[in-house]
């Protein structure tokens, strides 16, 4: 059946104004760049103009094409007709025109701007750039720009009338950040701003408040400057001079459309100078650490890597699952082990150290596996105070494992027999913590203890469901879908578990803003209509992975290791932000059966582009080193793609061997004011913690659709689904996702363990390769909250905590009796601090029967 071809007639232009199409005008453009290289040729000239036309006419049947998307097919014709010189000059003719309208074009004065000028404030040139061209973001995203963002420069550097970022409220868990205007700088370099944002912003105060100096930062770069840095940083690798033009604007335009939104550490960490590369931070969120050597040198070793990816800005993960368990038997200095848990909680204190001493976080994820004869104590590590704090912890499942539930069968828990002489070599030479690959040599194991499956699992879900840890990694199921199992196994997940890396891997994160590809289509009695942009979110998918695929060449590898696996499988991850925004303009509930259609269709669109585009690029620029074509095909992910995609993959290989990611992007979706990641909106007036300060937050598009102060019943909550539909949703997504999503499924508190046993179970047959629960109210700290008081909760949560660790730390000096808090025989109460911690009928609970229970035996 043919398509019929509906003739373009009209044209958008820049100002948003539709005027009639005249084919006219793209003759002169070709004309002027033939003309440039002196290769006018005019019969071409009038067939490639036929042929721009048509591609214009069978891609925008009906629909009306800016003045970017003719051009756009004008250099597509011109690149793909033998015209190399011609495309060239068309790009720079076209970028030499986009900077005369920068250079003409006036930004009107911020909200910000109008009021200093209203209020006699001065102001500097540095505090106008910023604020007249951030304006895209509100209050609380403007502050995450400026803190994380922009670039700064010297504490010195500031001056009267300068825009500034400063501590409003000093503490190292939860303190608050501000934006203000340097008023005055008086003696002992202490600065009086004018309050543009939080507490201090308020008649009562003058608006005025009082810092030293060396408590601010000063930005030297607004919104706009930023996307500028990142997109020529980006655009820098390509080959020729011309595609860096050409690039740069295409990633410039998508930048500041918000069509694309790079994660943190691009947006931190891209630029580039006079001297190349001018930045020591990674470009990188993501790094997985092979389990350390079982060695004082090997653990000490790994305190080193994890340092130095904090530092550079990263976070990283890795299992703890090499690390002989507690109590063993140490030959050498003739000791036993203090286990895998206590030096989990020696890298756990060193990502402390570095949130408190920098300006961003040490994420890190510990991990340990479902064999290993210290998973009861990880399991329960948290319950004792300051232990484990400063890390999200996770369990790898095996396949066996939950068929060891489903039988209800007797479950091993061991490690490698590494006293036994005959392998102790072996033992020191290969062991890297995979005990299916021991025992596939026929290498001796020692079973430490027996546990009935069912019994770990309740254990398992019984402190998930009291405190929200520790996470479950699906690994098994991990590594049968994984592109990469034919050359290098997953071993481990970033802190936030959405991206499982082999040993030494790494990966860059970018998102697709959903709400942007909407376009709105008229106004009833609800509120605005919008319609799905889809060739408009087709591009932009495959801008990203162009993009993404770009930084793994400009990114600074610190490590040899990371360079080496980088460039041998030039991961990517590509995702989403804004889900629930868009589901609500199109008025499809999360949740619903129409929402899953809908949702099917939307990641397989961007996750097809996305795999079309990286096998174009292999064309241009080659397939990535352990490409097989036909391992690759045979892989779980790649068995279930479309057969097109297949069958350009086959034929032209692929750039990158992974590509889609579903990151959590709560800051980054924070800065944009929509709905973070895949995630329904948590209310639609709550509270958020972070380390900027604790803000109220209220969705912005509930004006528009707000009646007679009710919402239409589109409007939906993460507490208003249920968690079967929170589950249903994460496995529709990972249908199409080739690694892994951050998703948190959001319950009530009083949600049972045997309720939250059956969400994981869920999850586990739907398809999911991990899962988070959270239950209201399961700890004292919360991000996120509908209770303004939270605030004060958050900084006695914090408090408390240092008053346990304090009186830990005192119990174990000379003088004092060696007690500490926790939750073992003989501890003190962690719960009234008064009672010990006894056994009854095998249990432990509070000698002052204060209401205490802790955990039951192990039947072994």
């Amino acid at each position: 059946m043919l398509t019929k071809i509906i003739k373009i007639t009209h044209i958008k232009k820049r100002t948003g104004e539709v005027v009639e199409f005249n084919k006219n005008k793209i003759r002169d453009a070709i004309y002027k760049a033939m003309k440039a290289v002196d290769e006018v040729n005019e019969s071409l000239l009038d067939s490639l103009v036929e042929k721009v036309v048509l591609i214009l006419e069978s891609k925008y049947r009906g629909e009306v094409p800016s003045v970017e998307d003719v051009q756009d097919v004008i250099e597509f014709v011109l690149m793909n007709s033998n015209l190399p010189n011609v495309a060239k000059e068309y790009i720079l003719y076209r970028e030499e025109r986009r900077k005369l309208r920068e250079t003409t074009q006036k930004t009107e004065d911020s909200p910000e701007i109008k009021l200093l000028k209203e209020k006699g404030i001065n102001t500097s040139k540095q505090a106008i750039d910023i604020l007249n061209n951030s304006q895209q973001f509100s209050g609380l995203g403007k502050i995450i720009f400026l803190d994380r963002y922009s670039l700064k420069t010297s504490h010195d550097d500031i001056k009267e009338g300068d825009l500034v970022v400063t501590l409003t409220k000093e503490d190292p868990k939860f303190p608050r950040k501000d934006i203000g205007v340097v008023k005055k700088i008086a003696e002992k370099n202490i600065l009086t701003l004018y309050m543009l944002t939080g507490p201090y912003a308020d008649p009562s105060n003058n608006f005025e408040f009082e810092i030293e100096k060396y408590k601010c930062e000063k930005p030297i770069e607004s919104a706009d400057g930023a996307y500028k840095r990142v997109a020529k940083a980006v655009a820098s690798v390509e080959k020729e001079d011309y595609l860096k033009q050409k690039w740069y604007e295409i990633f410039y335009s998508e930048l500041k459309n918000q069509h694309i939104q790079p994660a943190g550490r691009i947006m931190a960490g891209a630029n580039v100078g006079e001297l190349g590369y001018t930045s020591k931070l990674t470009l990188y969120n993501c790094y997985v650490l092979p389990s350390p050597e079982d060695s004082r040198e090997g653990i000490i070793d790994q305190l080193k890597y994890m340092t130095e990816i904090f530092s550079r800005g990263g976070g990283c993960g890795f299992s703890l699952s090499s690390l002989r368990p507690k109590y063993a038997f140490v030959k050498t200095v003739q000791g036993r082990s203090s286990g895998a848990v206590s030096f989990g909680d020696l890298y756990s204190y060193m990502a402390g150290l570095i949130e408190q001493g920098g300006s961003r976080r040490g994420a890190l994820m510990l991990m340990l596996n479902d064999w290993h004869p210290d998973i009861l104590e990880f399991i329960f590590a948290k319950k004792n105070s300051g232990i484990l704090e400063n890390a999200n912890i996770s369990i790898l499942i095996s396949d066996a494992f939950m068929k060891a539930v489903k039988n209800n069968e007797i479950w091993n828990l061991e490690f490698p027999d590494y006293e036994n002489e005959r392998y102790y070599d072996i033992y020191n030479e290969e062991w890297d913590g995979d005990l299916n690959l021991w025992k596939s040599k026929g290498y001796p194991t020692v079973i430490y203890k027996t546990i009935n499956a069912r019994e770990l699992w309740d254990k398992i879900i019984t402190s998930v469901w009291e405190s929200a840890e520790p996470g479950v990694v699906f690994i098994d199921r991990y590594n049968k879908l994984s592109n990469s199992y034919y050359y290098n196994k997953i071993v481990a997940t970033n802190p936030c578990g959405e991206q499982g890396l082999p040993p030494w891997g790494v990966c860059n994160l970018g998102h697709l803003y959903l709400s942007s590809f909407l376009d709105k289509i008229g106004e009833d009695e609800e509120g605005p209509v919008y319609q799905m942009n889809w060739d408009r979110l087709k591009y932009s998918a495959r801008i990203l992975t162009r993009f993404l695929d770009n930084i793994i060449d400009l990114t600074p590898y610190f490590y040899e290791k990371n360079k080496r696996v980088q460039k041998a499988e030039r991961r990517i991850g590509g995702g989403t932000l804004g889900l629930a925004e868009l589901l609500i303009k199109l008025r499809i509930k999360y949740g619903s059966p129409e929402c899953m259609k809908f949702i099917d269709k939307l990641y397989m669109t961007i996750t097809c582009e996305m795999y079309f585009t990286s096998s174009q690029l292999a064309l241009e620029k080659g397939v990535f080193p352990k490409f097989d074509a036909e391992k690759f095909l045979a892989s779980g992910f790649m068995m279930e793609m479309p057969k097109e995609i297949r069958e350009k993959i086959k034929q032209n290989g692929i750039r990158n061997v992974c590509l889609v990611t579903q990151a959590p992007t709560g800051t980054v979706g924070t800065m944009l004011g929509t709905s973070t990641g895949i995630e329904p909106y948590y209310a639609f007036k709550y509270y958020r913690q972070s380390r900027l300060g604790f803000y109220e937050e209220n969705v912005p598009i509930v004006g528009d659709y707000l009646k007679n102060n009710k919402l239409p019943d589109y409007f939906v909550t993460a507490m208003d689904l249920t968690p079967e539909q929170h589950v249903k949703t994460q496995a529709a997504i990972q249908r199409w996702t080739d690694s892994s999503i951050s998703k948190t499924v959001n319950v009530p508190a009083n949600f049972t363990i045997e309720d939250t046993k059956k969400i994981y179970e869920l999850a586990y047959d739907l398809g999911c390769k991990g899962i988070t629960v959270y239950r209201d109210s399961s700890r004292d700290a919360q991000v996120l909250t509908l209770n303004k008081e939270q605030e004060k909760k958050n900084e006695e949560s914090s408090k408390k905590r240092k008053s346990i660790t304090a009186i830990n730390e005192q119990s174990q000096t000379k003088d004092a009796p060696q007690q500490k808090i926790g939750t073992n025989v003989g501890d003190i109460c962690p719960n009234c601090k008064k009672g010990t911690i006894v056994k009854v009928g095998g249990c432990t609970q509070c000698s002052l029967n204060c209401g205490y229970t802790g955990s039951c035996d192990l039947h072994i």
